[in-house]
């Protein structure tokens, strides 16, 4: 077969042998600038933080969640400085008790403020009305969010710090470590909440006597109980969860390399495991917020939260019930609270997970 002297010129198109199973050259055509100009998709550089947050504001339950919340924390910080009542506070009018201010109905006045109102003088609404003792009602519910939302918060700090540090020397060691320690886990996790939140503020009852003014004397020992309950058992979930995570992850190549190197095992759990398990530590902290205030006002419903007269939503919600027919108001403001607050944060717990899970995004 000779070759072909002739000089190759791209403007003439070989031709194809019928028998040939070469590509048919006549059906590839040189792309122009605008079509160049297209394929080059310049995506922007972003973090695994950025990109999930992105994700999570395209939900729209999860946004209205964090409005919600957000509505409620700015209400709870800015109506302290508003409304002229303390929650312990009974109303008085010219210094003197209203005795006439008792079980007062939303935006209602008693006789001696309609008295007062007419000499000239000027009464904050009662929004949420009052209660058995002439207390501003709304004051209370805010005070009540506070406890709650303040007693979900430190929950989830608790759980977060003492499940991580735990789940994370259990599934990296391994063997009989994580044997061990697996162990302890399930003893833990089968103590009963309720009981040993009753024997500790029976306990500490004798222990501690705050007295004075103090954030101790005005929680009383049962919440200091229910911190310490919460320290003590609601972190068993988050280590089961984080050594499950660190079970899998480091078995990876870049923590074998990272042990070549000589790195320490602290170091490799700090900078190569964790941030590869963030999103499930993220999630499991959001959705522990809601359960730990759910726990809290059962117990206060119960008589086993904050000390009188700080109120709390689930003491405000137990002191209802003896005029549930007649004041059903009083029922109905703390409930629907602890309804949003729970609410909100299980759609942002959700929310989190399908933004920061990896195997849920399609």
């Amino acid at each position: 077969m000779g070759i072909s002297t002739e000089p190759y010129s791209p403007d003439k198109t070989p031709k194809k042998h019928p028998l040939s199973l070469q590509l048919d050259v006549s059906k590839f055509e040189k792309a122009t600038d605008e079509e160049k100009k297209q394929a080059d998709v310049m995506s922007e550089s972003t973090s695994f933080f950025r990109d999930g947050m992105r994700r999570l504001m395209k939900n729209p339950l999860a946004v209205f969640s964090i409005i919600v919340l957000i509505a409620i924390i700015a209400t709870i910080l800015i109506a302290p400085r508003v409304v002229p009542y303390s929650y312990s506070e009974i109303i008085t009018v010219n210094g003197r008790r209203d005795k006439s201010a008792t079980n007062l109905a939303p935006f209602t006045y008693s006789k001696m403020e309609q008295q007062y109102m007419a000499q000239g003088g000027k009464v904050f609404p009662h929004i949420m009305g009052t209660d058995e003792l002439g207390r501003d009602y709304f004051i209370r519910v805010i005070y009540g969010t506070r406890i709650s939302l303040t007693v979900g918060v430190f929950a989830a700090l608790i759980v977060l710090i003492i499940g991580i540090l735990y789940g994370s020397i259990s599934g990296y060691f391994g063997g009989k470590v994580d044997l061990i320690m697996m162990r302890i886990v399930d003893v833990i996790y089968s103590l009963p909440d309720l009981l040993m939140i009753i024997l500790l503020s029976v306990v500490l009852n004798e222990i501690i006597k705050p007295t004075g003014n103090g954030l101790l004397a005005r929680l009383g020992t049962n919440m200091i109980s229910l911190f310490i309950v919460f320290g003590l058992l609601y972190w068993v979930g988050m280590a089961r969860l984080v050594r499950g995570q660190i079970l899998t992850i480091k078995q990876n190549d870049y923590v074998l390399a990272a042990r070549v190197s000589g790195a320490k095992s602290s170091h490799i759990i700090r900078k190569h495991i964790l941030p590869n398990c963030i999103s499930v530590i993220i999630i499991s902290a959001a959705l522990q917020i809601p359960s730990a205030i759910f726990t809290e006002s059962f117990l206060s419903f119960i008589g086993l939260g904050v000390k009188a007269p700080m109120p709390s939503l689930g003491s405000l919600a137990s002191a209802a019930r003896s005029g549930i027919t007649t004041y059903t108001y009083k029922l109905i403001f703390p409930s629907i609270m602890i309804a949003l607050i729970t609410l909100a944060f299980n759609l942002l717990g959700d929310g989190l997970r399908d933004a920061f899970d990896p195997k849920l995004r399609r």
